[in-house]
Parts: structure tokens; sequence; C-alpha cells
């Protein structure tokens, strides 16, 4: 597994638990040798990048990592390097990679909307939306679950949240187009700095209608909001948060029940003593987080010459943390290959990264995927994975998502009786 290009090769995605262990099993902290990243796969070291070096790294290529290559030599004043050329750069408009006063002062805004009364109340919409959905499913007794069920519940949670139009979300999940994939490169398929720009002016219609005609929605709250210095950054800003909102929150939590789903199906005990201790289901998302986290590296560009985990990282070079490697150090986890919801620190996994750039919807994510759960395991007595698709317990077949940054299921097909 060491021998394979995790950028590019798309034989990584088949063993993704081997490869970060065998590039631990070297060191912590590694260099590969095809793209010259560092790659990360200890716990300390990641939290060490996460928080320790805030200062020391740019996160304006979190999202691409070495592809496309930078389109500058890194020398100097790293960040005016950063800031001449990103208009080069992928995804370098959205909010995960920007970085000190300008990356504080938008996240502090929607911080401020995400209140906890708004999501309460998505939480109500929540439990009549999978009841609903789960009950069109019941008498089936099968389903295909990431689109019958996940992805439905991820895009129409979301959708809710910020008040999109019923009669509009399936044009903008079209719009959103397909994931970065290893087959074709990413540079084909996303590039630019804003690769999603053609959904702004959707979204700026939206806010401009909200101002005219205010609604109890996050949109409205959006269009409304200003800076903490009571500055308004404009809807031009707005928008484009909108629209990366409305983008992330699709992937990652359909992917999160897609793998608690097959965990349920591969380990029957684990289903049952849920049903028996429901009040434990969070502590099981938990523990799904961790064991197959939906984003597989969080990548930085390090500004200076800076020591992680004993290692001296130079400046200008890209470095990437393997969450799921992070999440399987036997340093910090007991048996860490093992997947048990009791272990003492079951919510110390880093899906969510942490710090200041932690997702800002991660809340929203464990909460999809609790009410999920609760519905699906109380109206069930056994889910099973279907050996039809994907064969039997010894010799199972899932095909996942063909991308570096993203770790999901491309299918799970599962069967149940009823309680």
């Amino acid at each position: 597994m060491e021998e394979l290009d995790f950028f590019t090769d798309i034989r990584v995605t088949e063993d993704l638990p081997g490869y970060f262990a065998a590039k631990r099993a070297e060191c912590p902290v590694v260099r590969e040798k095809y793209h010259g990243v560092y790659m990360i796969t200890g716990m300390a070291e990641a939290i060490q990048v996460f928080t320790e070096h805030a200062d020391a790294f740019s996160n304006a290529i979190s999202v691409t990592g070495p592809i496309p290559p930078l389109p500058f030599t890194p020398e100097g004043d790293i960040r005016v390097q950063i800031a001449a050329h990103r208009h080069q750069m992928s995804w370098t408009d959205h909010l995960a990679t920007q970085d000190g006063a300008e990356h504080a002062a938008q996240r502090a805004m929607l911080s401020k909307l995400l209140t906890y009364k708004r999501l309460k109340a998505n939480e109500e919409y929540v439990e009549g939306l999978v009841e609903q959905l789960v009950e069109g499913l019941i008498d089936r007794g099968r389903c295909e679950v990431t689109e019958d069920f996940g992805h439905a519940v991820s895009t129409l949670v979301i959708a809710d949240l910020l008040g999109v139009p019923e009669q509009d979300r399936q044009w903008l999940l079209d719009a959103l187009g397909p994931d970065p994939t290893q087959l074709g490169g990413d540079t084909e398929l996303k590039m630019g700095p804003d690769p999603i720009i053609h959904l702004h002016g959707r979204f700026h219609d939206y806010m401009e209608e909200r101002l005219r005609v205010p609604q109890d929605d996050m949109l409205t709250d959006l269009a409304q909001a200003t800076f903490k210095d009571g500055t308004d950054p404009g809807l031009a800003v707005k928008a484009r948060l909108a629209c990366f909102l409305f983008g992330a929150g699709q992937d990652t939590s359909a992917q999160l029940l897609g793998f608690a789903f097959r965990i349920l199906g591969d380990h029957p005990e684990i289903q049952e003593r849920l049903r028996s201790e429901p009040e434990r289901i969070p502590d099981f998302i938990e523990e799904v987080l961790r064991f197959e986290p939906p984003v597989k590296v969080l990548s930085r560009l390090a500004l200076r010459d800076v020591e992680v985990g004993g290692v001296t990282v130079p400046k200008g070079s890209i470095i990437s943390i393997g969450t799921i490697g992070a999440n399987r150090d036997p340093r910090h986890f007991d048996d860490p290959d093992t997947f048990d919801y009791h272990r003492r620190n079951v919510r110390d996994g880093l899906a969510f990264s942490k710090g200041a750039h932690g997702c800002i919807g991660a809340p929203l994510a464990r909460m999809e995927a609790r009410v999920a759960m609760e519905h699906f395991l109380g109206k069930t007595r056994q889910i099973r994975i279907s050996e039809e698709h994907h064969g039997p317990p010894h010799a199972r077949r899932y095909a996942y998502e063909p991308t570096y940054l993203l770790h999901g299921l491309q299918e799970l097909h599962i069967e149940w009786d009823k309680a």
C-alpha cells in the first residue's frame, strides 16, 4: 500500500486504513514520493497542526492538496503569493480555504446564525422527514441506502435549514456537478477559485427576495447579517457562503449514514445492543465518524519552516492530514481497528477537524445521523447487507467514491425485517 500514489491511484480507496497504517509504520509524519506531500497519520501530530501551529499554515489548498500544483514557486512571503494567485487556485473563494481575519469574520457571522433555536427547529423537521422516509421504505424490506435514504435526508435537511424553495432543490443539486475524482484528476473537473460560481446568481436572488419579504429561514438571517464590527460584506459574499453551505451539507452527512448502515449490517450484534440501549446512539455515531470519517485528508501549505512530531516541514511544503490515519492511531486509541462505541475516548476523532477550521455544520450532521438511526432501528428487527449486491459476510464487495478528498460508499444495498 505504501507504494501507491494516494492522490491518483484508485486502488487506495479499496483499503484506506491499510494505506495510512503503512505510512504510519514509516513515521507519523512522512514525505510521500509522488508529490512531495508530508502525510500526517498520527493523532498528536494532527492536533498539533490544527491548533498549535495555526499561524504557520495556510488553508488555501485545504480542499485540493497538491492537485492541481501551486501556480507559483513558494518563496518570500507566501501569504502575499497566495493573495496574488488566488484567482488561479481552486476553491480559494470559499470559507474552507480562507485564512486569518477574513476567515474569522465570515465564520463568526455564520456561527451567529446556526443558533440552538434554529437547529432545534430543524431537528423537528428532521424527525418528521425521517419518519416519512422510513414509512415510505419500510414495507419494501430493502433499499439502496446512499440514494434512497442518505442523500434524500441530507439534501432536504440543508435545503430546509437554508430555506431553499422546494422546486429549486433538484436543479441546484444537479448544478453542483461531480465531485473531484482520482480517475481524471481534479485539474479537469474543479478549476478556478470558485467552481460553483454558476450557483451564485440563484442564491443572490434568494437573498434579495428575503430583504424585500423576510421569512423565517437562514437565508433571511444571512441576507440581514453583518460582521461583528457592524459592516455588511454585501450579498455577493453572502451568496458565496450560502452556496458553500448548500454544497458542503450534501456529501458528508450522506456518507456518514452510509457507513453507519454498513456497520450495522456487517455487525448484527451491534444493532441488537443499540436497540437495547438507544441512549448510546450518539456514541455509536461518534465511533462511525472515528472509524470511517467522511473526509479522507485535510491539506495545508507551510508558510515557514515548522516542526511537527519531531520532523521539520520546510517552508512551502504541502502537508495532508489523513483523518482515518489519526483516528486509528494506536498510540491514542486502544485496538483502533475494532469498532467499539463504548471506548472511553470515543469522541476524540478528527472527522470534522479541530480548531479554527473545525466543521461548522458538525452538530447538524450528528443530529441527522442520530435521528435516522433512532427511527430505522425502532422500525426494524434485523438490518442485513444484501448478499446479492455485496457478497457474503466473509467476502464483502464494496465500491468507494473515486476521490482522494471524500470517503464514501458508491452504493449500499440493505434488507431488513419489520419490527
